[in-house]
């Protein structure tokens, strides 16, 4: 079904058969249909049975009247599903809501029912008695965050005696009230100035200002002993949450109370300006503006001010209305040194930009904290459009760097945005190969972050050193190896000029990055080039295949040992061997890959007299330890250049798997000194390994 235009009819008989069941049946099926067609969000199934289970203006909720979701949608005669996967409730077709508005006994007081129904279930005795502390046990009032949230949206649509006298009632301690917080919480989710263990300092006129139930509004700010400007616990008064949430009606009400601040700030010295700029509502910021005792520029603690606000978030008639005023700086930056145009610019909002660059006291060339301009800002996050408006400006400067020596061009090039890229490559006064400060050129972070269209772009000029290294001598096609990108690799290695086995500043060659990081693709495309050396070591002489060893990427590993021209047993400048790297690490599936070459000495020692096996009993990888004791040409009790065999290092270490393993070969000799007298059992004494220290003593050694 996709038009409800010739649903009328079949909907018509559904209700009335819904209508002709009769009794409970027909009033659980109208008023569910009437909370889901209604309702300002998804119900999840517990909310819905919950809802329809209150009776308006009881004290208590009872349990009993809680009906079966199964039940719901029978008595909805099939007008309602179970969304599985989100686990609400909803119409079975959309067309199905405008035809259930339309009818009388569903829509013309659905609202204020709803609300009564809300505020009922939250001065429920069982919802009252519900502790407000950080984790209260909500299990058995599911419909809490709904009522909590929405009871005043409804009440704002239709306000009934009913629902005034339950909400009044509600207020009587809304401070202490559970679903005070559960609202402030909402509001402010990471604030830490919602105390769970303290009153919430929240009135009723807080709320009902927030939601913007003027009616209401007029009753509490004028009853007796009401402070219209108090303070709640977030330091912001009624008329503060009235602008944030753009309720006209409720602002114009306050003010004409007379003794109200309308520039009072709240927390972070935000004011109803800044808040009614923030979130664009112009109507609220039209009577704000009309005040003289209101100052349109001032600014929170981060020294935003509301035409700052506006801008970033593309409020252009909000914007519009304050540039208006002559007592608006739109040049003002904020603690971060950016102004609106700088945040229009950031969040790519073309009608803003373009709003402030009429004017003559707008430099589009400023400068932040950061050394970014406002071109800059807009190449970061990949506006084009604000890019152009911007460049067609002969007072920027398309291609200054910021702090970090990233000009507009880096940063798109960065971020993958083509078309900003190529804005700003046609542009003559863009430098494309301009590296930034740790030497990275626009093709280095393509590169880098595998953007294959920024690369193909990049490398359509003929000003592009496509072996331009950085700082540390790492070029774009070792950037893009190390990073695995197969689709710029390969556009790369496309160039005649491109060097395929150009070492870093650590001697460490492209090729060598994509071992090291298990870039399987990678590292074939380089294996076909001619100039590329698979055994090429670095400065620590680690080989490619040593890196792949290292980190146990197996795939690697055999690629690189079907070539001839790989020596397996190439040692690093340790003495330490690929097999020793895999077996230091616990790589169990490159330790066997290796062991089956007969050109792989097991048993060759480092620098430092140690076997593959030492690094094994230091690390406790008791897997590869049975793997290489099962060779008969590893000795489990070789002595390094202290004297000490793998079972010291076990010991050390307190690794109980690898001792007993070592303990149940006859040709390990466990009281045996090192070259200082000190035997395993005091090595595990004097590190505190007790188990180890048990074992030993087990088999009747003495410290």
């Amino acid at each position: 079904m996709t038009d409800g235009s010739d649903l009328g009819d079949a909907y018509g008989a559904t209700l009335g058969r819904i209508k002709g069941q009769g009794g409970e049946k027909a009033r659980l099926g109208i008023a569910a249909l009437m909370w889901i067609s209604h309702v300002e969000r998804p119900l999840k199934v517990d909310e819905l049975c919950h809802a329809l289970a209150v009776e308006i203006g009881s004290p208590n909720l009872n349990s009993d009247n809680v009906p079966s979701i199964g039940i719901v949608l029978a008595c909805c005669q099939g007008l309602l599903v179970v969304d599985k996967e989100a686990s609400t409730v909803r119409l079975i077709h959309f067309t199905l809501q405008e035809h259930l508005r339309a009818q009388p006994e569903l829509s013309c007081a659905a609202h204020s029912i709803m609300a009564e129904t809300c505020l009922s279930y939250l001065n429920s005795r069982q919802v009252k008695a519900l502790s407000t502390s950080p984790s209260p046990n909500l299990q058995g009032t599911p419909f809490l965050e709904y009522s909590s949230l929405y009871w005043g949206m409804h009440a704002r649509r239709d306000l009934s005696d009913c629902a005034k006298l339950l909400a009044l009632k509600l207020f009587n301690d809304y401070s202490n009230h559970i679903s005070t917080k559960v609202l402030l919480k909402t509001q402010f989710p990471h604030s830490h100035f919602v105390d769970p263990d303290e009153p919430a300092m929240f009135s009723g006129l807080h709320c009902v200002s927030m939601f913007g139930i003027v009616e209401m509004v007029a009753s509490l700010a004028g009853a007796e002993g009401c402070d219209i400007n108090q303070e709640d616990c977030l330091g912001n008064p009624p008329l503060m949450w009235a602008a944030r949430n753009g309720h006209e009606g409720v602002v114009k009400t306050l003010l004409e109370l007379g003794d109200v601040n309308p520039d009072k700030p709240g927390n972070y010295d935000r004011t109803p300006l800044w808040w009614a700029a923030l979130n664009g509502h112009e109507g609220v910021a039209k009577i704000l503006l009309g005040r003289d005792d209101v100052n349109p520029q001032k600014p929170d603690n981060n020294d935003q001010t509301p035409i700052s606000c506006a801008a970033e978030n593309g409020h252009g008639r909000v914007v519009k209305i304050l540039l208006e005023r002559d007592n608006v700086n739109p040049e003002k930056p904020d603690s971060d040194g950016q102004t609106p145009l700088s945040c229009a610019a950031l969040n790519g909002h073309e009608g803003v930009v373009k709003m402030l660059l009429e004017r003559d006291d707008v430099n589009p060339d400023t400068l932040d904290r950061y050394g970014r301009t406002p071109i800059c800002d807009a190449a970061l996050n990949g506006h084009e459009g604000v890019v152009k408006i911007l460049l067609e400006r002969e007072d920027v400067n398309p291609d200054r760097p910021d702090n970090h020596g990233l000009t507009p061009l880096c940063r798109a090039a960065e971020n993958g945005y083509e078309g900003v890229v190529n804005v700003l490559l046609e542009r003559g006064n863009v430098n494309p190969d301009k590296p930034d400060g740790y030497g990275l050129t626009p093709l280095g972070r393509a590169s880098w972050n595998g953007h294959k269209g920024v690369v193909r772009a990049l490398l359509g000029r003929d000003d592009i050193n496509p072996n331009k290294p950085n700082n540390y001598g790492v070029t774009p096609l070792s950037w893009a190896a190390l990073s695995g990108h197969e689709g710029v690799v390969e556009i790369l290695l496309e160039r005649d000029d491109i060097n395929p086995d150009k070492p870093d500043n650590d001697d460490q060659t492209p090729l060598s990055c994509a071992a090291e990081n298990g870039h399987e693709g990678v590292v074939k495309m380089l294996l076909e080039r001619d100039n590329v050396n698979p055994d090429k070591p670095d400065k620590d002489s680690q080989t490619p295949l040593c890196y792949a060893a290292r980190n146990g990427h197996e795939a690697v590993v055999k690629i690189l040992l079907e070539r001839d021209d790989v020596n397996p047993n190439t040692p690093d400048n340790c003495g330490r061997t690929p097999l020793f790297s895999a077996a230091l690490d616990g790589h169990e599936g490159v330790v066997k890959i290796l062991l089956e070459r007969d050109d792989v000495n097991p048993d060759n020692q480092d620098n430092y007299g140690q076997t593959p096996l030492f690094g094994v009993a230091w690390n406790g990888h008791e897997g590869v330890a049975n793997i290489l004791l099962k060779r008969n040409d590893v000795t489990p009790d070789k002595l390094d250049n202290h004297g000490q065999t793998p079972l010291f290092c076990a010991a050390l270490k307190g690794h109980e798997g690898v001792v007993k393993i070592l303990l149940d070969r006859k040709d390990v000799t466990p009281g045996k000194p090192d070259n200082y007298g000190r035997t395993p059992l005091w090595w595990a004494a004097q590190s505190g390994n007790t188990e180890v220290v048990s074992l030993l003593y087990r088999r009747g050694l003495l410290v």
